[in-house]
């Protein structure tokens, strides 16, 4: 099997199992018990906090640990904004981008049917880039947030986030990021990039799932979603999964370390592979900025298929992708994200993405891209038989 859905999930690799493993076995703690046993666990999650501090350029004290991206996510849109508009109830906007994660989107809903806010939604152009642009026209002095995704899950399109985090820095308006996908391919220095709150999740860099991260800038007000016993600083009340913080600490480390050379070269092998398929697939476009994009993503719209047609049929021949976001599983609805990019409904239905691990070989991506091109041929076939 070629796996080709590493925006979806990758496998959790053995050094972070290696990590986690005391914490699931003797070292079982509660990080708030105060004996032997919780204060091994109160370390090794203060270690945790360390490490993705030092890996993210900020202070230990502006890392929480959550159950994954989406929360991550949740609690940085409604969590700021709720706090803002506690301290000034006129701030009661939020602006999101069109082609962000439903975890963002339906953050800024919430607050919307819940709240009294309005959202504003940032245009993209037909790559799929938020210009400063297209944010300076929405931003205004009732704004309490901004939250535009750092690289894109479905067409890997990579926003200027330095940018935008600076115009929106000029107004007074704390900016969030998902850094979800861009982690372990893209610098991740929250100072570099100007941002207020960012959100990775643990499972795109080989730790396991349930495990995420939400850096908020010190003296940023956020309230807490889930309320209990105050741990993470009063942000994320519950027992810490010490072993998930672990897991995602380490699996962040190693990313960080493996990054030299990496994005070059994996970029050099998702060039080679859109390539291929550009020039052996009748009509095929690819979605998403042609050079502004992560290097492990590749999208196209074949028009004259289904795209799960194909996807059924690249699986017939061992190689495993999507059709877009794998929170969207299960429905035929054509992916928004497509169609605030300009492209027609009944051609995003026929988007496949192709997502690479770190470990991805030009091997894997030659034999893949001549599967793309037979099973577009068999799926085309089909249809007009």
């Amino acid at each position: 099997m070629i796996f080709l859905d590493a925006a979806a999930t990758t496998p959790v690799r053995r050094e972070v199992l290696d990590a986690m493993w005391p914490y699931l076995t003797g070292e079982f703690g509660n990080p708030s018990s105060h004996h032997s046993l919780g204060e091994a666990a109160a370390a090794a999650l203060a270690d945790a906090h360390a490490a993705v501090a030092s890996v993210l350029g900020c202070r230990a004290g502006e890392v929480t640990f959550t159950s994954g991206g989406t929360e991550a996510d949740n609690l940085a849109v409604k969590g700021i904004a709720l706090a803002r508009q506690a301290s000034d109830p006129q701030l009661n906007r939020v602006v999101v981008s069109a082609i962000e994660h439903p975890a963002v989107e339906e953050s800024a809903r919430y607050l919307e049917r819940f709240h009294g806010f309005a959202v504003d939604v940032v245009p993209v152009d037909a790559t799929g880039l938020v210009t400063p642009e297209a944010l300076a026209a929405v931003l205004g002095p009732e704004t309490a947030l901004v939250s535009v995704m750092y690289a894109n899950n479905e067409v890997g399109t990579v926003q200027p986030i330095a940018d935008l985090a600076a115009l929106a820095r000029a107004h007074g308006i704390p900016f969030h990021t998902d850094a979800v996908q861009a982690a372990g391919w893209l610098p991740l220095d929250v100072k570099g990039l100007g941002v207020d709150a960012l959100s990775i999740s643990g499972h795109k860099l080989g730790a396991p799932k349930g495990c995420g991260v939400l850096y908020v800038r010190g003296r940023t007000r956020i309230e807490p979603l889930v309320h209990g016993g105050g741990q993470e600083r009063g942000r994320r009340s519950g027992t810490e999964n010490v072993a998930g913080a672990v897991g995602l600490a380490t699996a962040l480390t190693l990313a960080q370390r493996d990054q030299a050379g990496l994005e070059e070269r994996v970029a050099g092998l998702r060039d080679g592979f859109v390539g291929a398929v550009l020039d052996g697939v009748p009509g095929a476009v690819l979605t998403g900025h042609p050079t502004k994009r992560l290097p492990s993503v590749a999208s196209f719209c074949f028009p004259g298929t289904s795209g799960e047609s194909v996807l059924l049929e690249l699986e017939r021949q061992g190689v495993v992708c999507s059709s877009g976001s794998a929170c969207a599983a299960g429905s035929d609805a054509p992916s928004t994200v497509l169609t605030a990019l300009g492209i027609p409904a009944e051609v995003a239905q026929t988007a496949v993405r192709f997502s690479f691990a770190s470990s991805v070989s030009a091997a894997d991506l030659e034999a893949a891209a001549q599967a793309v091109l037979a099973a577009v041929a068999s799926v085309r076939t089909l249809g007009r038989a």
